[in-house]
């Protein structure tokens, strides 16, 4: 073994460099130590000084912050009360405006009453001067008496009393019959004056509405899914909705037809939403119809809360404000009922406010004239009969019936409500553009009436009243008796039911009339 001692002594000199160079790495691991844990003291101080500054530039920018918020508190503070100052001033300038038009007014009456107390004083005077004439036309009148008659002065006194007593009634007679006709003109003056008024005052828009609505497609591929196999998905939609799909040559477009909007619109939603969500099969048309019904509600409930908002009346009942709200799915020859009703209620208020009545009971009962119209499709009789029967029904005042059941002139209106709500349905009615029927249609429907009427025997006259709700029919009486009345008028009904088309009912009104003349020889 010739290396063995070279081992050995690299052995030994491999133990003795560890024991030289172990304290030595130790004390160098140690300077190294050192010398970190001085760099890591300086380097924390370091960053707690940055964080001192780091903290006193975010507490100087929080401030500022804090500064700009409450200058923009300040700011939007400012500016509403400016805003409400504003509104006050223009508040106080409308009433400013209503106080000068009420003096006015008043001048206007006071000048009126001036003019007829001098026009009475001359009156009052020309009597007195009359009475002087017919004193010395007195005097002369008993001396040609006595002169010529040979009367006594008794009789000639008698005679004088009986002429002048004729002569004053006469002069009384016709001075009241002037001074009513002045009254009438005058009257009717304040009248006119009125109703321009309530018209100026009450501006409204009118929108044409009718029995069909459009829904738009994205594409004509769409027509053939909603259509389904075999037809199944849009019998389901007409089925749920109960109306009529129009799927024509129209590009991209579907009509659904039907008489009752409310339907209508339930079904137009719910196609909408069909449309938008791509997914058409009859258990998601379902599902669509009646989110689409439960929108229709809440529509209904919003434009009866809007309604009763417009028109300043509170305290009806939930229920009578969802029939208000139907009342924005129909319409009256074209004519929004809703809209209708909110405007008889303001030309009601405007009305009463000229006479000195009460607005609010007037307002109240324009608003709720027409509120049988939400329930002709659904039950029997006319939309005045079932606004009684509603009004009774939620316990509304008498005035407010009697002004529902008068405002056609089914019954002769007996309160001043009655006949402003009457006259503001007429004024509402008869604007330029808020009502739509072709006039030649509208002669024709009454003329067509009327012959209906003069085709059965023993029909004398016959006249169309009420704007065709109405026909009265004079009978013959050596011809019809008043047994045969009842038959002939329900003859008369079925003829008119077949032949006739006309909206709401139609009321037949039979009058007999017998006379016996003599003459005394």
């Amino acid at each position: 073994m010739p290396y063995l001692p070279y081992v050995i002594a690299a052995v030994v000199a491999l133990i003795a460099g560890l024991a030289i160079g172990f304290p030595v790495g130790v004390s160098y691991r140690k300077k190294v130590a050192e010398s970190t844990i001085g760099s890591a003291e300086l380097q924390a101080k370091k960053i707690i000084a940055d964080s001192m500054n780091q903290a006193k530039t975010d507490a100087a920018a929080a401030k500022k912050e804090v500064l700009i918020e409450a200058k923009e508190e300040m700011l939007k503070a400012k500016n509403e009360f400016e805003q409400e100052i504003r509104e006050r001033r223009n508040e106080l300038t409308r009433q400013e405006r209503r106080a000068q038009s009420k003096e006015e007014t008043l001048d206007r009456k006071t000048d009126a009453l001036e003019k007829k107390e001098e026009i009475l004083a001359g009156k009052i005077q020309e009597n007195e001067a009359a009475s002087h004439e017919l004193e010395g036309l007195k005097t002369q009148a008993r001396e040609a008496l006595q002169r010529i008659s040979g009367m006594t002065a008794e009789q000639a006194r008698e005679k004088l009393i009986e002429d002048m007593v004729e002569e004053v009634k006469h002069e009384q007679a016709r001075k009241m019959v002037e001074l009513e006709q002045d009254f009438k003109d005058e009257a009717d003056e304040k009248a006119r004056n009125i109703v321009a008024l309530a018209i100026q005052r009450c501006a409204a828009d009118h929108v044409a509405e009718i029995t069909v609505s459009s829904v738009a497609l994205p594409s004509e591929e769409m027509k053939g899914r909603i259509i389904g196999r075999e037809g199944r998905n849009i019998r389901t939609i007409e089925t749920l909705t109960g109306v009529d799909l129009i799927i024509d040559d129209t590009p991209e477009a579907i009509t659904v037809s039907s008489f009752d909007p409310i339907r209508r619109e339930v079904a137009r939603i719910a196609l909408e939403k069909l449309i938008s969500d791509g997914r058409i099969h009859p258990t998601r048309i379902e599902e669509m119809v009646e989110k689409a019904k439960r929108e229709v509600e809440v529509a209904v409930k919003k434009a009866g809360d809007q309604a009763t908002f417009e028109t300043g009346i509170h305290g009806l009942p939930g229920e009578l404000v969802k029939l208000l709200g139907r009342l924005k799915y129909r319409t009256s020859y074209g004519q929004n009922v809703l809209r209708h009703s909110i405007e008889v209620s303001l030309l009601s208020g405007i009305i009463a406010d000229e006479l000195g009545v009460d607005s609010v009971l007037a307002k109240r009962a324009g608003l709720l004239h027409d509120i049988g119209k939400a329930l002709t499709a659904e039950q029997e009789g006319s939309h005045v009969q079932l606004g009684v029967e509603t009004a009774r029904k939620y316990k509304e005042g008498k005035e407010v019936i009697h002004a529902i059941e008068a405002h056609h002139g089914d019954v002769e209106p007996q309160t001043i409500t009655a006949v402003i709500v009457q006259a503001a349905d007429a004024i509402s009615a008869a604007r330029p553009g808020a009502r739509r029927e072709n006039l030649e249609n509208y002669i024709k429907r009454l003329t067509k009436l009327e012959e209906i009427a003069k085709s059965f025997e023993g029909v004398e006259k016959s006249f169309a009243i009420q704007a065709g709700r109405e026909i009265r029919i004079m009978v013959k009486p050596e011809i019809i008796s008043d047994d045969r009345m009842p038959l002939i008028a329900h003859d008369i009904v079925k003829k008119i039911e077949s032949e006739l088309e006309y909206p709401g009912q139609i009321k037949v009104n039979i009058i007999r009339e017998s006379r016996s003349v003599d003459y005394a020889k």
